[in-house]
């Protein structure tokens, strides 16, 4: 899942504001969540560390994984040193968390008429003993089990 995270410092209101936004459909992104921080904390925190960085960003309602979180840290580092940037926008997309993951690819020798033919045959007298049998449930007004009703 393709995802933006975006940071934008309101100097005067001291508030650095995280937006979280999603693609759900090609081409259509959503606004997923927004948090509000302190900049003055959020500016302190990055400095000492990604340690302190994550622990003062993640929250019940918002906790991406490490993956994420160090890359949002690695990220904004010069964001919160340099008062004059105001945005900063950091994509990411899910399937960078398992690199060594591969897209997978159907070969294109396989046939699929091949893979979904059966092995054997089936005979009509095969199908129609299977029809024979009569599988319609069977109800009685005695019957209190919760299984039947």
């Amino acid at each position: 899942m393709k995802q933006k995270i975006r940071f934008e410092k309101n100097i005067k209101g001291g508030k650095v504001t995280i937006l979280e936004s999603s693609e759900v459909d090609p081409g259509v992104v959503i606004l997923l969540h927004e948090e509000a921080y302190s900049l003055e904390e959020m500016a302190k925190a990055s400095e000492e560390g990604a340690q302190a960085f994550l622990k003062l960003m993640r929250r019940r309602s918002f906790f991406p994984s490490s993956y994420l979180s160090n890359k949002l840290f690695e990220n904004t580092i010069d964001f919160f040193k340099n008062d004059s940037e105001k945005k900063i926008i950091i994509e990411y997309n899910d399937v960078e968390a398992f690199p060594k993951e591969e897209d997978f690819q159907l070969d294109d020798d396989v046939e699929i008429d091949k893979i979904l033919e059966e092995d054997g045959t089936t005979d009509e007298d095969e199908i129609k003993e299977i029809d024979s049998k009569d599988d319609t449930p069977k109800f009685t007004p005695e019957d209190t089990s919760e299984h039947e009703n």
